[in-house]
């Protein structure tokens, strides 16, 4: 079942199961089921048009404007650049050095930088909408979207501490510096989770304004690289072999969710203040360890470099 939101969309889908039964030879017949549509004017309309018959549906989707199309690009590239970070996360050797990577620190400061300048501005109206959605049953709970941004990064860093001491306990027992499986697959399905989280977000910039979506995609294209390398690290081969491919899998399955369902406000609320919460937390896992001998300067450039750029514009 496909939710179809506006007429351009409407004829864009009639066109494409048109090219679909010309493909494989088969008659078209358009079908009412197929789609899920608001109850406006115009789209009603738009529906009458496009199956009262075969030929003149073709004719209607023929016309497709061409911004319809054009919004659909920048999605495209924006899931390519985050889901390609994993799967090519292996062959960028450079960033695994010690002192650590200027741009792992730079990555982690930008990342760091778009949840404080604009994502955690946005738990203000967020937490009137939850407020309002809770009522006065649970009016103790004042902060609500805190406590969900809390709840995020009090995730995280569960898992990190869990990847810690599996790796720790395998030293003292294999010999080998890597995570259990189990511990490998709870991780790996909570970063699932998180990159669909993302992906489904994505169109939520999309919908907003495409500079918007263009800010969104470099901040967390920088994060997931920073999540990538403490992934890698903490699982090794079993995160190269299947790890990667289901984390940059999730990232196109949360966009497609989002174009089959839309969440009302309060939903969006709580994944933005989760996300907010699990983006400050697996940032600053990875900067603020000794061991890492992380650069200050690298990721103070990048932090404060990419606000005064947000709040320029």
């Amino acid at each position: 079942m496909l939710i179809v939101r506006n007429a351009e969309q409407a004829k864009a889908f009639v066109w494409y199961r048109y090219c679909i039964d010309v493909l494989f030879h088969r008659q078209f017949r358009p079908k009412r089921n197929y789609l899920v549509f608001h109850a406006l004017p115009d789209m009603q309309q738009c529906i009458g048009e496009c199956f009262c018959c075969g030929r003149t549906c073709l004719d209607t989707a023929i016309n497709i404007p061409w911004q319809a199309l054009k919004l659909s690009i920048p999605v495209l590239l924006a899931l390519a650049c985050l889901s390609l970070v994993h799967l090519v996360g292996a062959k960028l050797r450079f960033l695994n050095v010690t002192p650590r990577s200027r741009l792992l620190s730079i990555a982690g400061g930008i990342s760091v930088a778009y949840v404080f300048v604009r994502l955690l501005p946005e738990l203000g109206h967020h937490q009137e909408v939850l407020r309002q959605a809770a009522g006065e049953r649970f009016a103790f709970l004042e902060y609500h979207a805190y406590l969900v941004a809390l709840f995020g990064l009090t995730t995280f860093y569960g898992l990190d501490r869990a990847a810690l001491q599996s790796r720790r306990l395998q030293r003292q027992t294999t010999g080998a510096d890597v995570t259990s499986p189990q511990v490998f697959w709870v991780s790996t399905s909570a970063f699932a989770i998180y990159n669909a989280l993302v992906g489904y977000l994505l169109l939520h910039e999309e919908q907003s304004s495409l500079r918007r979506l263009l800010f969104f995609t470099l901040a967390m294209t920088l994060h997931f690289i920073v999540n990538d390398f403490g992934l890698r690290e903490h699982h090794k081969n079993l995160y190269t072999r299947i790890g990667r491919w289901i984390l940059a899998s999730a990232i196109i399955a949360g966009s497609a969710l989002a174009f089959a369902v839309e969440i009302g406000p309060v939903a969006l609320a709580l994944l933005v203040a989760f996300l907010s919460g699990g983006v400050i937390l697996n940032v600053l896992k990875e900067e603020l360890p000794e061991e890492r001998e992380s650069r200050f300067s690298a990721f103070a450039l990048g932090a404060f470099g990419y606000a005064a750029l947000l709040l320029s514009l």
